[in-house]
């Protein structure tokens, strides 16, 4: 009997992964969903039945796995040097001639683009995979194998069996990366760090999740004798890797090289004078691309001229990295620190040699969390490469170059450096548990009274640090209760008419609307839309939301349109916290609004069926929130990034890459002053 089934399993699973290789590499699929679904559900049933009858190269393995697994340090076979620069086609051409001279070997050389991804090296034995490692140091890697092998363009058997080290990237479309942005709230900037953060998840299955793809640029395989690279290349895509579809080729004058290309008619394939043309025509085109590539590396064709150009301590010299423009920068990672936010979050920011950006100096970099330092592989003394794209907060990309010291990567301290308490880590970040910790006090009291909040007047970060270190202010209910006259009577930079303005801020912050008040009180996930949502929804008091929460009746937040699980959680949490009940109280005591109803449509619902996107600064709408806010009474959806779902662009002063981006997607660019009058032909 299990013979039979033995067979069964080895048929389907080399069908499978025949079917797999032609849809995810060659792009052809060879049968219907429905067919290939039946074939790996009957596969999946067998192996379940017989799980000692399952191949270690089973295609079910794409599917990953809840088991956590570590991520060991794995040695190299072969160092992953660096690659060295040129930034323009002369730099090329230079670096091809310097190699030209130091060999008597008539050379040919290759092109290919640099995805902008993440390096693994896959060892096979036998052609079975063995083993997936990050690049690391170049020296020392993590073993990422059971999340590699969720990547259905991953070959899990080769064609032949032999041993081989094959190196590429690891990516994500800019079209999946968009889907999953959108469909999910996360930090991660770009492409490539999704993808990053992704391969090194401690749970396979969450990696299964994210649509990876693999593009192989190098491969040593014991016992074979290609001349070439070009050989090497289209060997490997005969065992079965993906290759990027834009290799240039390029030979002397004389000689065409297309006897040795067949097969691959779609490479660029020419003499030296056509190197210029390639990079100029793939700097123009790889914006139509469904992926990001930061450059292309030339190398020398012939593999013994490799052996005899050799390596330098840092990258071989046989091969090079053309990068394109871009909005990064490279410097040197001086220090780590963590900030303390007012949900006592820890964030790491790493303090930078300072590098202009876009027309700006930067100095400090954040650095997200702990997992993202980790796939990083960042540490103090790294040479990094910082973006600032459009206008999120500047974000190191990549390590560029390890410290001298060759230290691995930082971790986050045990103890918050604000108060001494523990640290504790719930999910992606670590968390200060210290209600009381002075960072979180400030930062729950510097969010409620900012421009994009309660908006008070004068209560800038160096008044609230003044009145926290004077004892005169521990929790944002002590503005309002607070003497401000005598408490700062005779503190220099703090007259009589600073005094009296501060009290005036106060004052009119009390006018503040229900929503503004609720999105205020800095409770996770409840900002100002989703308080419009729940008062909208009939909880036009505080102390119903609270009833409920207390109650167990948070479920009925859910019943609203726009509040989801998440949020709900969020908001029954925090009403359920006897600090907060009591932080209300004390506020409602002090004068504002906790009660309210759901605003009218203010005039024309103009904006119905538009999504805006508001970028740079504007001289009649300060904070830009209210030129938001404005937008959504008018009946538009407002989102934070350019995408093609935005209809419109309010662009003010400096309005940077959103601008670029809304231009590139045809989007209508709006100015104030069209903005203005548009909202003036409504009311």
């Amino acid at each position: 009997m299990n013979d039979s089934v033995q067979r069964e399993i080895e048929e389907l699973t080399n069908r499978l992964l025949e079917l797999q290789h032609a849809y995810y590499v060659e792009h052809v699929s060879l049968v219907s969903d429905r067919e290939y679904d039946r074939l790996f559900d009957r596969l999946l049933l067998l192996e379940q039945r017989h799980p000692e009858l399952k191949s270690p190269h089973s295609p079910t393995s794409r599917v990953g796995s809840d088991l956590v697994h570590e991520l060991p340090e794995v040695e190299h076979a072969i160092p992953v040097l660096s690659l060295d620069k040129a930034y323009s086609a002369q730099a090329v051409l230079e670096w091809m001639e310097k190699c030209r001279k130091r060999t008597a070997d008539e050379l040919s050389f290759t092109a290919e683009e640099k995805n902008d991804g993440v390096a693994i090296v896959l060892y096979y034995q036998n052609g079975i995979l063995e083993r997936g490692v990050t690049r690391g140091n170049g020296y020392v890697g993590n073993d990422v194998t059971p999340n590699v092998k969720t990547i259905a363009q991953v070959p899990l058997k080769l064609k032949e069996p032999v041993d081989a080290s094959v190196r590429g990237e690891i990516f994500l479309g800019i079209s999946d990366f968009h889907r999953i942005s959108s469909a999910q709230e996360t930090e991660f900037a770009n492409p490539r760090n999704l993808a990053a953060g992704s391969i090194r998840r401690v749970k396979s299955r969450e990696t299964a999740k994210v649509p990876l793809q693999l593009c192989v640029y190098e491969g040593y395989v014991t016992g074979r004798q290609e001349q070439t690279h070009v050989g090497m290349l289209q060997y490997l895509s005969y065992l079965g890797f993906p290759l990027s579809r834009h290799i240039g080729v390029f030979y002397p004058q004389g000689h065409t090289g297309h006897e040795h290309h067949e097969g691959f008619s779609h490479w660029h394939i020419g003499g030296f004078d056509r190197i210029e043309q390639y990079i100029a025509a793939a700097a123009e085109t790889r914006r139509d691309r469904d992926y990001e590539i930061d450059g292309l590396v030339f190398k020398v064709n012939e593999l013994n001229a490799r052996d005899e150009l050799g390596y330098t301590g840092h990258h071989p010299r046989w091969a090079a990295a053309y990068k394109f423009e871009s909005p990064e920068a490279q410097t040197v990672i001086e220090r780590i620190e963590i900030q303390v936010g007012r949900t006592g979050r820890i964030t790491p920011v790493a303090r930078v040699r300072p590098v202009k950006i876009g027309g700006s100096v930067v100095s400090n970099v954040t650095l997200h969390n702990q997992e993202y330092i980790r796939m990083l592989e960042a540490a103090e003394g790294d040479a990094v490469s910082v973006s600032k794209r459009g206008d999120v907060i500047p974000a190191v990309e990549r390590v560029v170059e390890k410290n001298p010291q060759a230290l691995p990567f930082w971790e986050i301290p045990e103890h918050c450096p604000s108060c001494g308490g523990a640290l504790v880590l719930k999910g992606a970040h670590h968390f200060c548990q210290n209600v009381q910790c002075p960072d979180q006090v400030f930062g729950r009291i510097q969010f409620f009274c900012s421009r994009k909040q309660m908006d008070i007047d004068g209560f800038g970060p160096e008044t609230i640090r003044t009145l926290i270190e004077l004892g005169a202010v521990h929790d944002i209910p002590d503005i309002y209760e607070a003497d401000l006259a005598s408490v700062l009577a005779d503190v220099p930079g703090f007259k009589e008419k600073k005094i009296t303005l501060l009290q005036q801020g106060l004052r009119k912050s009390m006018t503040r609307p229900f929503d503004t008040v609720l999105a205020s009180l800095g409770i996770p996930d409840i900002g100002i839309k989703a308080a419009q949502l729940l008062i909208a929804g009939g909880y036009q008091s505080i102390e119903s939301m609270v009833q409920d929460a207390q109650t167990g009746k948070e479920s009925a937040f859910t019943e609203i349109k726009g509040i989801g699980p998440a949020m709900a959680a969020s908001l029954g949490e925090a009403l359920r916290d006897p600090e907060m009940v009591r932080r209300i109280q004390r506020l409602q005591h002090a004068g504002l609004c906790f009660h309210g109803t759901a605003d009218e449509p203010e005039g024309e619902q103009g904006f119905a069926d538009q999504t805006w996107c508001v970028t740079g600064s504007f001289d009649s709408y300060k904070p830009r929130s209210k030129a938001e806010e404005l937008i959504r009474r008018h009946g538009g959806k407002v989102v934070s990034a350019v995408s093609g779902s935005v209809t419109h662009l309010l662009a003010g002063q400096s309005a940077g890459s959103k601008l670029a981006k809304a231009k590139e997607l045809n989007i209508r660019i709006v100015s104030e002053d069209e903005f203005t009058a548009m909202i003036s032909s409504m009311n």
